[in-house]
């Protein structure tokens, strides 16, 4: 399985940007799917993420500002990311879980200038 990530970019703050994931095909017994996401000298941490029954979860710092969603029959996982901050930079990767093993994107960057 790949994941190809897609729609990083450069904008300014306060700006919105949106991400996807697409799987190359259906995951067996999947889990989950998400975003995570690595600053310069940072450790990757997660971003958001949406179980196989729909709940969702966010990091601390983009509650209420970024919203993930899914389309299961295109096999995409989404993320709205609305009212950007310059600490959103990062590079953003798009991750699978499942009791075969975990899946990771190729990682888009987003920028956010001040």
């Amino acid at each position: 399985v790949q994941l190809q990530a897609s729609g990083g970019g450069l904008v300014q703050a306060g700006g919105s940007l949106r991400l996807s994931c697409a799987a190359s095909r259906s995951i067996p017994s999947v889990s989950g799917m998400g975003w995570y996401r690595q600053a310069p000298g940072k450790e990757r941490d997660l971003v958001a993420w949406i179980y196989s029954n729909g709940i969702t979860k966010y990091g601390v710092s983009v509650e209420g500002r970024f919203t993930i969603s899914r389309d299961i029959r295109r096999k995409t996982v989404s993320l709205q990311m609305d009212s950007l901050k310059p600490e959103d930079t990062g590079v953003y990767y798009c991750n699978a879980k499942s009791v075969r093993g975990d899946y990771w994107g190729q990682g888009t960057q987003v920028t956010v200038s001040s």
